[in-house]
């Protein structure tokens, strides 16, 4: 695995982590929730903008989101008692099928 697709999949883990913080800034809002969205949304740029100089942008796009949203929405459940059915499961495995089938057929 090259270092664009580790730095790709860092960014979301940083993703995901901005995706919380926005709901912590919600519920807490200070200058330490805000800091931290404001640190984890430059991160998460840089590091994805990395990961496209060696991925190509459709494929470092399509990745990103998809996981983030995957990543986003286990949290969710964990953390805030999101619904689970067997539907978002499904869709869940649907976005996960799709990220391996770039990386599958991605060049770098």
């Amino acid at each position: 695995m090259s270092i664009y697709w580790v730095v790709l999949l860092a960014a979301v883990l940083v993703e995901i982590g901005w995706a919380l913080s926005l709901k912590w800034m919600q519920v807490t809002p200070g200058p330490l929730s805000i800091g931290t969205v404001v640190v984890l949304t430059l991160l998460n740029m840089v590091m994805l903008s990395f990961a496209m100089r060696g991925i190509p942008v459709g494929t470092a796009y399509a990745v990103w989101t998809g996981l983030g949203a995957v990543g986003i929405t286990v949290a969710s459940i964990w953390l805030y008692h999101d619904p689970v059915t067997p539907l978002r499961f499904v869709f869940i495995a649907l976005i996960i099928g799709g990220v391996v089938g770039l990386k599958a057929t991605s060049v770098a």
